[in-house]
């Protein structure tokens, strides 16, 4: 069976010694992100390689392109190549945060054209909660013959999108928080405020009380309701630096609604060119 969202602890305990499985570490702080990786070497699950947020799964920055632009994508298959990862390895992702990192490996698998890699659904404390392992050892992998992805991401740019504002059947959705989707307590961004039209889903309400995702038939329900009668099709998801914003796909694939698109750049790179349009409030 090919897991292509989601995996719950007690799956992922009988395959820990599985040849065709790999595990992700994405652990990682913004604030401080070096935690991840130190977090890594205190513990992590069996067999588990870690990939850094900034490092490997983001691209250099230029100070206009966002916080965490794109890797290269030749670059970031040959770091899953020599982590064992490649075609018919299932890969299971895992993080602390709600699956706000590991949602972003999903999508770059994915793009990739890696469709057998899911979450470790309520990631580490799900993990721990069902009594699972931890160990301190880096297991020595076997890396597999490295891919030939396309020279290009699926992803939206500043220009198609601000092409398409406004345009009848088409949607914009921020993941972000309430309070930073309305233009306050804006910390990590130079400008407070939003894409104009514009509309919030946080990705955290994608999350049931105990840290899982909700049901597929309740996130259904609350996307259709999001969406107001918008085609998957047309909706773009961006968040602060492209991160959260690939909970929301994920949440959407959960809910059997694929097929949107990311805006990678996300809020960082928007605001960083005082030539597109801002919005404050609801």
């Amino acid at each position: 069976m090919v897991f292509t969202t989601l995996v719950d602890a007690a799956t992922l305990a009988s395959h820990l010694d599985d040849p065709a499985w790999r595990i992700v570490d994405v652990r990682h702080q913004l604030a401080d992100p070096q935690a991840g990786e130190r977090a890594y070497r205190e513990g992590h699950l069996p067999g588990a390689r870690f990939l850094h947020c900034d490092r490997d799964l983001s691209g250099p920055r230029d100070g206009r392109n966002g916080r965490h632009p794109l890797p290269d994508p030749g670059m970031l298959a040959a770091r899953l190549a020599a982590a064992g990862i490649g075609p018919g390895v299932q890969v299971v992702i895992y993080d602390d945060s709600q699956g706000m990192i590991a949602g972003r490996l999903w999508w770059l698998l994915r793009a990739l054209g890696h469709r057998a890699v899911a979450l470790l659904d309520g990631g580490l404390g799900a993990w721990l909660a069902a009594g699972g392992p931890l160990e301190t050892v880096v297991r020595p992998v076997n890396p597999v013959l490295s891919w030939a992805p396309g020279t290009a991401w699926p992803a939206v740019d500043a220009a198609t999108l601000l092409a398409r504002l406004g345009r009848p059947g088409a949607l914009i959705v921020d993941a972000r928080s309430p309070d930073r989707f309305r233009g306050e307590n804006e910390t990590l961004d130079p400008v407070a405020g939003h894409i104009p039209g514009a509309v919030n889903r946080f990705f955290r309400d994608n999350l049931a009380a105990d840290g899982r995702f909700k049901p597929p038939e309740r996130l259904r329900a609350e996307w259709t309701e999001r969406l107001a009668g918008v085609a998957p099709e047309e909706v773009v998801h961006q968040c602060g630096s492209g991160v959260t914003a690939c909970h929301n796909l994920l949440a959407m694939e959960i809910a059997g609604m694929p097929g949107s698109q990311l805006y990678a750049g996300s809020w960082s790179e928007w605001c960083a060119d005082s030539g597109r349009p801002v919005a404050t409030g609801c």
